[in-house]
């Protein structure tokens, strides 16, 4: 049998005079490495994507993170900083996506900014700037630290007792992630279960126990060098038990 498909949904970028669909290597190779799955990446297409097309081919999702945020006018709100980059290509492809294949029992894995998506897209709302709420800490990595020095642990996430995901990680009950994130998940959407929290308070990891199939958000970025972290490695890897199972129910 071959290898299940994760579609892998692609930013809209502007490189030189020239604009592109991009997807990072390193979501592309957590699909291969984590879940031994075959990626395939999705246009930012948004309105003139076939979306029954594109799900009648695939086994899985995964919701990269990305530098831009999700336009808030999807919350109704306005934008609290005109200076941070949207990518309205992306909401109009994730957010009708998100819906119909969480109704298909398609299975998700969701990081970063496709948590935050997947949490809009199925009624909630965001923190445009969480450092600046009270009680909350300041999530965001220092611009002028190194790559290796941004990746690295921030702090811990405190798992939630009986959960999925401490199910899926053998029973944990803290993990070290590291942090990115200047947005985070103010009011959760109906139907999702919290499954990991900062110290804070903030949601760092939620399921939708009512969809028909394997579903994972996270606030941090599991890919990153993902064979030397157990714990994302169990993450892609159930997940990508999901979309086998997925494809054979298919088939």
């Amino acid at each position: 049998m071959r290898r299940p498909i994760v579609l892998v949904p692609a930013c809209t970028r502007q490189i030189g005079p020239h604009p592109y669909h991009a997807a990072q290597l390193k979501y592309v190779d957590a699909v291969v490495l984590g879940a031994d799955c075959a990626p395939m990446v999705l246009p930012a297409l948004g309105a003139a994507l076939d979306l029954e097309a594109s799900l009648s081919v695939c086994d899985g999702i995964m919701l990269t993170g990305s530098a831009s945020n999700v336009h808030p006018s999807h919350y109704n709100q306005d934008v609290y900083d005109p200076s941070l980059p949207q990518d309205p290509a992306r909401d109009a492809t994730t957010l009708p996506l998100v819906r119909a294949a969480l109704e298909r029992g398609i299975p998700i894995i969701a990081v970063c900014r496709g948590f935050q998506e997947m949490n809009v897209a199925l009624g909630g709302s965001l923190y445009q700037a969480v450092q600046e709420v009270e009680g909350k800490m300041d999530h965001r990595e220092d611009p002028h630290a190194s790559i290796d020095d941004q990746y690295r642990p921030a702090h811990d996430v405190i798992v939630t007792p009986g959960g999925a995901f401490q199910r899926m990680l053998g029973g944990a009950t803290r993990i070290a992630v590291n942090s990115l994130h200047g947005q985070g998940i103010d009011r959760l959407a109906p139907g999702i279960a919290i499954e990991a929290v900062s110290h804070d308070g903030l949601v760092e990891a939620f399921s939708v126990p009512s969809a028909p199939g394997f579903t994972l958000a996270v606030q941090w970025h599991p890919e990153w060098l993902i064979l030397e972290n157990p714990a994302s490695m169990a993450m892609f890897g159930a997940f990508g038990l999901a979309c086998r199972a997925f494809q054979a129910g298919r088939a």
